[in-house]
Parts: C-alpha cells; sequence; structure tokens
C-alpha cells in the first residue's frame, strides 16, 4: 500500500472554507514561494475523485509536476476518503454507495489506520445504500479489523460526511441502518450532531455479560476481580457492549487521570465474562451532571472519545444513583452532552464532527 506525501510535485492539500477564508484575506499570491501557486476549485462537491471543494482554494506544488494530478487519477486500486474526527475519535470515511461490499478488507483496514505506516485513524467507515427502508448503511471496521456494531462518534462523523456529499446546508436529519439497528442523526444549526441512540440495553443476556444479573435482569455495581482487585462496574449495551466503571473495593471515586490505562484497559476486553469483548469506561463523578471519563474501547484500545461509551457512562451513573438523568460528559477529546430521557427510554448525544483531510491511497 502507498500513500500520497502531503506534499509533493504531485499532491494537492485542500482546505476548509473557514481556514481558505483566513488564507486568502491574510496571505497575497506574491508572499508565497515561487515553487507554488493558488487556484480556484472548479468542482462543486467532494464525490469529484479530486475531493477539491467548491468555493474552496489549493495549494498545489507544481514544480516538475506531471500533466495530471495524483488525485485526478482514476485507476483501479485508488481509495479516495475523507477523514473526519468527533472529538479527537478519527476516521476515514470511505462513499461507498455504489457497492455493497465495503471498498477494503480488513486487513487493509488495518494498513490504513496505521499512524506510522497509514493515514491513521481509529476506524474506516463506509457510507452504503440504505436498507429496510433506511436513507443510508453504516459500516465501520476498527483499527484492528474487527468490526464493531456501532460507532457514537463515528455515526456523527458520518452525517456530516452525507451532508458534504449532498453539499447540503442548515439542520437535517436522515436514517441510518447500523449492525446496532436504526439510528437517527439530526445535524444541528450550529454544525453540531445530535444523535437519537435509541434505548440502552440492560439484560446481562443481551450485553453479553456472563456476570450474574443482581437488578432486574441487570448488572448493576457488581464486583469483577481483575489482577486481585474488585472492580465495581455496571454492564451496559448501546449496540456494542460497554462496562462502566466508577470505584473499586479500596476507592471509592476514581481518579482517572492516574490509571495506566494501555495496562488495565485489555484485561477488561479480554475478560473471560465478557464473550464478545467489552468496550470500558472509567468514570470520575465531578457532580450529578459533570462526569469525566475515559475509554478502552475495544479493537481501537485508548481513544479521545467514544460516543456510545458516553451514552453508556450516563446510563450506568443513573442507575448507580450518582448522576441526573442529563450530563456532560468530558473525554480527552472534549465534551459531549448526553440526556436520557425518561419518557421515550432514548438516549441522545450531541457533539462535533469536523473534517480533517481529504485525500487519495493506493492500497
Amino acid at each position: 500500500m502507498a500513500m500520497a506525501a502531503s506534499i509533493s510535485n504531485s499532491t494537492n492539500i485542500t482546505y476548509s472554507r473557514r481556514y481558505l477564508h483566513h488564507l486568502t484575506s491574510s496571505i497575497k499570491p506574491s508572499q508565497l514561494p515561487s515553487q507554488f501557486k493558488i487556484f480556484k476549485s472548479t468542482s462543486s462537491s467532494i464525490q469529484n475523485p479530486s475531493f477539491r471543494v467548491s468555493a474552496s482554494m489549493s495549494i498545489e506544488a507544481t514544480q516538475k509536476a506531471p500533466q495530471i494530478s495524483f488525485l485526478d487519477r482514476k485507476e483501479s486500486g485508488v481509495l479516495h476518503f475523507v477523514k473526519y474526527h468527533g472529538l479527537g475519535n478519527d476516521f476515514i470515511l470511505v462513499d461507498n454507495r455504489d457497492s455493497v461490499e465495503p471498498k477494503v478488507t480488513p486487513d487493509q483496514a488495518v494498513k490504513l489506520c496505521d499512524r506510522n505506516f497509514g493515514v491513521g485513524a481509529d476506524g474506516v467507515i463506509f457510507a452504503m445504500r440504505g436498507i429496510n427502508g433506511t436513507d443510508y448503511t453504516m459500516r465501520i471496521f476498527n483499527s484492528d479489523g474487527s468490526e464493531p456494531e456501532m460507532c457514537g462518534n463515528g455515526v456523527r462523523c458520518f452525517a456530516r460526511f452525507i451532508a458534504d456529499l449532498d453539499d447540503t446546508q442548515g439542520k437535517q436529519s436522515f436514517t441510518i441502518h447500523t449492525g446496532a439497528g436504526l439510528i437517527v442523526p439530526e445535524i444541528q444549526d450550529d454544525g453540531k450532531v445530535k444523535v437519537d441512540m435509541g434505548q440502552p440495553v440492560l439484560r446481562a443476556l443481551d450485553v453479553p455479560t456472563k456476570l450474574p444479573a443482581n437488578k432486574d435482569q441487570a448488572v448493576v455495581k457488581a464486583g469483577l476481580e481483575i489482577d486481585g482487585a474488585t472492580w465495581n462496574v455496571t454492564c451496559v449495551s448501546m449496540g456494542n457492549p460497554h462496562c462502566v466503571t466508577f470505584s473499586t473495593s479500596e476507592c471509592k471515586n476514581l481518579l482517572v487521570d492516574d490509571l495506566n490505562l494501555s495496562e488495565i484497559g485489555p484485561k477488561f476486553e479480554h475478560h473471560e465474562v465478557f464473550p464478545a469483548r467489552t468496550n470500558t469506561e472509567f468514570v470520575q463523578v465531578y457532580s450529578r451532571s459533570h462526569l469525566k471519563m475515559r475509554v478502552w474501547e475495544r479493537g481501537a484500545g485508548a481513544t479521545l472519545a467514544c460516543g456510545t461509551g458516553a451514552c453508556a457512562v450516563v446510563v450506568a451513573a443513573v442507575l448507580e444513583g450518582l448522576s441526573e438523568r442529563n450530563c456532560t460528559a468530558d473525554l480527552p477529546g472534549g465534551p459531549l452532552e448526553i440526556e436520557w430521557r425518561e419518557e421515550d427510554n432514548h438516549i441522545y448525544m450531541t457533539g462535533p464532527a469536523e473534517v480533517v483531510f481529504y485525500g487519495s491511497v493506493l492500497l
């Protein structure tokens, strides 16, 4: 797998409209080095394989450049993508609406997600045609090649990607088929994405976990032994399994910044009581409306944010009597607003999703 370099004789770099406004208002063409030129992009949407966006400007290296740019080449084996992030949880987004199968294999996804030898991401997300009456289907490969049922930050990035593909503006919503069921994101007027994440699953066998249920078929504040310590855990599924802990038998309120996540995280993920492995959230309670969390994601390791994890954390906090139903969940990448509505039992997540860059890669 070969990649286009950041700046080479044949590579375009495309920036966001906000950055380009700053660029074009603050830099004169005469101030640029002689080997660079500024030109207006003529394409109207990122559906164009060159990934040049309308009303944008690009800086292109022209010295010794071939007649056809790398990003304009249409030979087989080239994957065009857009990278997005939701609070630092980053994804490679692929327009896959012309195929019923993902355009890359799980092994290729592992290479693409490699931060040293690939593009670098927590996962590859495919935007596919909708099924069962939905507008779109979302599939995702984690950075280890596994395929999770859903991803909360990923679905916000998915929503922004679809809006950019269709070149639509303003408030809008659509339906997405996922492995976790129907998900409905809504892009807000301020650009953030609010997602109806559906109802949490609490029945132990459906999470799934082998821990014995101790509250209405659910596992709430149950003891889990790891390396001689007893962790108090609550198990929640948001279409994917989560194990949430606020304390141990010795520590009543975790100081999450002090945890060695890379050491303890895998021991939760691969514990025998989680037959499908698990995502794990370690939570510090600031107040009944403010929680701080760190997450070890199944198949991705430590990430800067996890949307389904933040939803699971608020559910677990309510079940353990630690918080209200409307909370701010602080993750390493920033805050998410989570609401578990009592009237419909649905969880609503609101947060940002931002484009990082456009690119092409040889598979």
